[in-house]
């Protein structure tokens, strides 16, 4: 069963997609802004805050996705995944972070944590699925 044949899983969807989108936007739009317009003061930490929010959006529309879900299989199976995730993450981001202390990596943005998260729980999906067949 696929997220988008249930209802929960359609709601999620037509969330997630403005969210994105307002993410691209905000994120385009303040980029050009902080370039192009030089701001300072509180003006610039607006402009640099605002693409968090749309960001903070998607953890909660994943959160309401999991808490509206019925399929107990399907929640199960994203639950596990964001387990998998979630441990990739951190494991990754505390292994990199004792490296960056000895001057062996460079330093990474923190930003670039809520990707890892996506693209960790992304891949433990089709693996935590597999386990069922």
């Amino acid at each position: 069963m696929s997220t988008s044949t249930t209802a929960a899983g359609r709601r999620y969807i037509a969330r997630f997609i403005p969210a994105m989108l307002a993410y691209v936007v905000v994120l385009s739009g303040a980029l050009w802004a902080i370039s192009n317009l030089h701001p300072t003061g509180p003006l610039l930490w607006i402009l640099a805050i605002a693409p968090a929010f749309p960001v903070i959006a998607v953890i909660a529309i994943m959160g309401l996705y999991l808490i509206e879900e019925t399929d107990e299989f399907i929640r199960s199976v994203l639950v596990q995944s964001m387990l998998w995730g979630v441990g990739i993450t951190l494991s990754a981001c505390t292994a990199w972070g004792f490296l960056e202390n000895a001057d062996v990596v460079p330093h990474i943005p923190l930003y670039l944590v809520f990707p890892l998260f996506c693209g960790s729980f992304g891949l433990a999906q089709p693996f935590v699925r597999r386990r069922y067949q």
